[in-house]
């Protein structure tokens, strides 16, 4: 099996962070080279300089980095999205900048290969009992009944193979119907607010906190003949903007997506509280199986009564009512 590295440049205080982020996406282990473990170490030995390598010196004397891996597959590309997401919201959480650049390299692999390469991975998929994926450059064999998305997820998480997606797209078959305003936060490509509108939802508000998402949500939406009128797509972070917070709950969804990981879920849940209608239907996931019990947890705080908990492979969709009073 073949396999792409992934370098992403952090400090020694960002390692942890990092780490856990990764965890969270499903990379149980990784590398770690610390520039001040290095420059430790040749400070308490320099009595033995003269052994040491210049060239190695320079290779090490630059910022700390975590190095992970992934299989150049199907399922080890969608996970390399759902990375490059948690990073995205980790950099825009660190307002401090206390954990460094956060830039992600692949290593022996140029970003704009990698892009096109990865569609060889990526064919039309049945989920649920209505849907299809359909990625852009496939063509279906034969007709089917079901409503086919049609999508090209540029460079952002959402291609429907990874196992939260679909676990999503579920829960929206079971939710979802004609009175629906839908929220989705962290919305990728767009593909869960989208295909809430085409299973007839009223409206969907998308948000993310990577600008880029905005246009390639508003493609995939064109793509699938959604009418614009009622896709709205914005990019900001839900945590720490207030004025986005304000414009967000400006009106109350029963029907709230986020598929993320299992701290931006705990950060987001009392902005859900806030956003949602009473006995309003939360669906969340992005959790690997280990932080189950501590989103459950967060949950709960926030007023939320746990309806389900589906699970697939490593990874687990909460579905969830708020119950006021």
């Amino acid at each position: 099996m073949n396999w792409l590295e992934i370098i992403i440049y952090t400090t020694a205080e960002g390692i942890e962070a990092v780490c856990g982020n990764l965890y969270q996406a499903g990379i149980l282990g990784v590398e770690i080279e610390d520039e001040a473990d290095f420059k430790g170490f040749l400070e308490e030995n320099k009595q033995y300089w003269d052994y040491v390598d210049e060239e190695l010196i320079k290779q090490k004397e630059k910022e700390t980095c975590i190095k992970a891996y992934v299989s150049d597959n199907e399922s080890g590309h969608e996970m390399l999205l759902l990375v490059k997401e948690a990073i995205n919201n980790l950099k825009a959480f660190d307002t401090e900048k206390k954990f460094g650049s956060l830039e992600i390299e692949l290593a022996n692999v140029s970003e704009e290969d990698w892009a096109n390469n990865w569609k060889k991975f990526f064919h039309p998929m049945e989920i649920g009992e209505k849907i299809m994926i359909k990625p852009e450059w496939e063509e279906l064999s034969e007709p089917t009944d079901r409503i086919v998305f049609e999508v090209n997820p540029g460079m952002t998480f959402g291609t429907g193979s990874h196992y939260t997606t679909q676990l999503c797209i579920e829960a929206l078959e079971k939710y979802v119907d004609s009175k629906s305003d839908v929220l989705d936060l962290g919305c990728g490509s767009g593909i869960l607010s989208v295909i809430a509108l085409m299973l007839g939802a009223k409206s969907a508000l998308a948000v993310d906190i990577d600008p880029n998402c905005v246009n390639i949500a508003y493609d995939n939406a064109k793509r699938n003949g959604v009418d614009k009128s009622k896709y709205t797509v914005i990019s900001g972070n839900v945590i720490t903007d207030e004025k986005l917070k304000a414009y967000i709950c400006e009106k109350k969804y029963p029907v709230v997506v986020a598929n993320i990981v299992a701290d931006v879920i705990i950060a987001i849940a009392p902005t859900v509280r806030e956003c949602i209608t009473d006995d309003g239907i939360f669906i969340t996931s992005g959790i690997i199986n280990d932080r189950i019990d501590d989103v459950k947890a967060a949950l709960s705080d926030e007023g939320f009564e746990v309806l389900a908990v589906n699970e697939r492979k490593d990874w687990a969709c909460v579905i969830c009512r708020l119950k006021r009073g």
